[in-house]
Order: structure tokens, then C-alpha cells, then sequence
């Protein structure tokens, strides 16, 4: 896959990795991050998307309103992150049984 359609979590020293999505998916403007969550030793995922876009002061600011041609690459990238979580899941599962 083009790596600038898919992106690692970036690794800060400041930050916990439990503040980090595991997985960040992008098409243009539009990103999707795939966050690990953990309750009752059972790990589960969710998802969140934004919009990137420049004010005035062209400064970069991230935003969860879409427009109409959006909502297709929103789509292309949640579908992206359902598989990704799929898969990860599946080699947790592996993972468990060896």
C-alpha cells in the first residue's frame, strides 16, 4: 500500500502509547485513526475520522464535519480501518494460543 495512504502511529516520548491511534489512515484531507482500547482484559477498537483544512492564518486544524465529496473517502477509509482492526484482531487471537 502507498505510504502516503497509510500511516504508523507516530512514536512521541511524552506521550503514552495508549494515547496514540495504532493505525492511521489518510486520503488527502481526509484521516482516519484506529484507537486500541482495553476493558476487562478484552481489547476493542474504534475509529475516529477528520477533515484537515487551513484558516485565514494558514494554520492547519483538524475538524469532523464532511461535505458531500467527502463522504466517499470517508468510506474508503473506514472500510480501510474495518479490515485493519479485523486483522489485528485476528493476530491477538494467534498471538494467544501459541
Amino acid at each position: 500500500m502507498n505510504a502516503k495512504l497509510t500511516q504508523a502511529a507516530p512514536q512521541t516520548k511524552n506521550v503514552t502509547a495508549s494515547k496514540l491511534p495504532v493505525q492511521t489512515f489518510r486520503l488527502g484531507r481526509i484521516k482516519a485513526a484506529v484507537w486500541e482500547n482495553e476493558a476487562d482484559q478484552k481489547k476493542f477498537y474504534n475509529v475516529t475520522f477528520a477533515r484537515t483544512y487551513m484558516d485565514e492564518a494558514r494554520a492547519f486544524h483538524d475538524t469532523d464535519s464532511f461535505g458531500r465529496d467527502d463522504l466517499p473517502l470517508v468510506a474508503k477509509l473506514a472500510d480501510r480501518a474495518h479490515t485493519f482492526i479485523f486483522e489485528r484482531l485476528a493476530e491477538l487471537k494467534t498471538e494467544s494460543s501459541e
